[in-house]
């Protein structure tokens, strides 16, 4: 598939349930980073679209939208998951020459997104049997229950890495709760997020249920982040944004979900059996996604006595790669999503080499691709706890490694990081699984694997990674205001005062 074949669909903002020209009329390029060349643009929304938008997911909460059931709102969301599976094949390419990813990935991006669509549509169904659900009390006199409402006019700010999915991982369960939605995607990668509008329009959603704002972070992001008539923030990106949304929702006691990435690590065990599947999930855990993924593993924990022929055999599998434009056939490893992020991933593995750390393979644009934001699969040894790229999130192909010897150490080196997102252990021994599973300080662990996600668990972390869960029910949860209702049920006075006497 040449990339010269595909058609980058031009779009305005969604706004409304039509598109909008933006208020300034601002363009931002749409640049493939397989070739550095602009193939597009998409509108550059600033505070004024921002306000038009907020003014229409209030109405929609106050009109039609806002009185829907469940079960009315799994309808609509099974009628755009139906949509997706049906432009799959033009959304996918669009998908892989937007962020880079081979084709291969934005396949399966592609399904996930129609089955998380279609879970949510199952847990809206659900909500309606759910309402006023009892709260057992000690007094026969009064009885309570639990209202879920939607928690109002929601803000959903997602990054490049997975555009559609990371979308949809916010915008399936705000719907499926009954909230009206204002996304904001990367302006980074964008194409996908705009289709969905289309979408949107396609099944009939009703207006100003979803808006969809495209635009640079500063002029789109900041003033939807922080306007009075946004009653939460979801969030997914870098940990200095994820502050300054943080400070921001204080000034006005605003929830916020913020998801801001990690510095995982994974630990293998002498006692890990077959080291090639170890190796694959090594592989995998770190440069899936062109390693792009905020909870790769990325820090290899080795134990000593394995850990020769271990990086052998890893050298041996990175080296098998291919890596080329994500359109090819059998690309595994595409191009970083920009310019300034591929500078930022090559200072980094220059940093680590004039600390002391040897780079061992890769670290350097792929000798066959003179052109396109590529850095070779990244093997770093000889690393200390006080480097940089031991302590840092990278946030593309490059791995590093540290070798232990008891179950404590790694522990403590496992622990080492700001971070807390997720973390990985292989081993035979179950019982030692267990106990390092309960020892990591994160959000999720992968047992014997790294990486594969699912919707159905709750997806978020701890310590600098952010707070809140996305994905399952929990996913859910985040877009209620839980309400209590509580009555008086008896016929006798409450007795608390006493009458005047007659």
């Amino acid at each position: 598939m040449a990339a010269t074949n595909i058609r980058i669909p031009s779009r305005l903002l969604f706004i409304d349930g039509e598109w909008r020209e933006p208020v300034k009329k601002n363009r931002l390029p749409i640049i493939n980073p397989a070739t550095e060349q602009v193939i597009g643009d998409i509108p550059g929304a600033t505070a004024e679209d921002v306000n038009i938008a907020v003014e229409a997911a209030r109405r929609a909460l106050a009109g039609e939208w806002g009185s829907t059931t469940g079960a009315q709102r799994a309808k609509y969301l099974r009628s755009i998951a139906a949509k997706v599976k049906e432009r799959k094949p033009e959304l996918v390419p669009l998908e892989a020459i937007d962020s880079g990813k081979p084709l291969v990935e934005a396949d399966a991006d592609m399904d996930d997104v129609s089955s998380t669509i279609e879970y949510y549509a199952g847990l809206a169904e659900a909500l309606d049997s759910r309402q006023k659900t009892p709260v057992p009390l000690h007094l026969e006199s009064i009885k309570s229950c639990v209202l879920r409402e939607p928690i109002g006019v929601v803000g959903l700010i997602t990054p490049w890495n997975y555009p559609l999915l990371m979308a949809i991982w916010k915008v399936a369960p705000a719907l499926a709760a009954g909230c009206a939605a204002i996304l904001k995607p990367s302006e980074l990668a964008s194409i996908t997020c705009l289709e969905l509008g289309e979408i949107c329009r396609e099944v009939g959603l009703p207006p100003g249920a979803l808006n969809i704002l495209t635009g640079l972070g500063p002029e789109a992001g900041a003033p939807l982040a922080t306007h009075r008539h946004v009653d939460k923030v979801s969030f997914t990106g870098s940990l200095a944004t994820g502050v300054k949304i943080m400070t921001a929702a204080a000034q006005l006691v605003k929830p916020v979900t913020l998801e801001l990435g990690g510095k995982s690590p994974i630990v293998i065990f002498e006692d890990v059996g077959d080291l090639d599947k170890a190796v694959e999930w090594t592989l995998f855990g770190c440069f899936w996604t062109n390693g792009q993924i905020c909870s790769a593993t990325s820090r290899l924990i080795l134990q000593e006595s394995i850990a020769a022929e271990f990086v052998n055999k890893l050298l041996a599998w990175t080296k098998n790669i291919k890596i080329s434009d994500p359109l090819e056939e059998g690309c595994k490893l595409g191009p970083i999503v920009s310019q300034a992020q591929y500078e930022k991933v090559m200072k980094c593995i220059s940093t680590a080499k004039s600390e002391g750390a040897t780079i061992l393979y890769g670290g350097k644009r792929p000798e066959h691709l003179q052109k396109g934001y590529y850095v070779e699969p990244t093997i770093i040894t000889d690393v200390n706890t006080s480097m940089q790229i031991w302590k840092e999130e990278v946030f593309g192909p490059v791995l590093c490694i540290k070798t232990f010897k008891t179950e404590k150490e790694a522990i403590e080196l496992a622990n080492d990081t700001e971070y807390g997102l997720a973390a990985a252990v292989l081993s035979k021994d179950l019982e030692r699984c267990e106990r390092m599973a309960k020892a990591f300080q994160t959000g999720a662990v992968w047992v014997n694997c790294s990486q594969p996600c699912f919707w159905q668990p709750p997806w978020g972390g701890k310590k600098r990674s952010g707070f809140g869960r996305e994905l399952g029910e929990w996913g859910l949860e985040n877009y209620f205001n839980i309400k209590q209702i509580t009555q008086y049920v008896s016929d006798e006075p409450w007795g608390w005062y006493k009458p005047p006497s007659k």
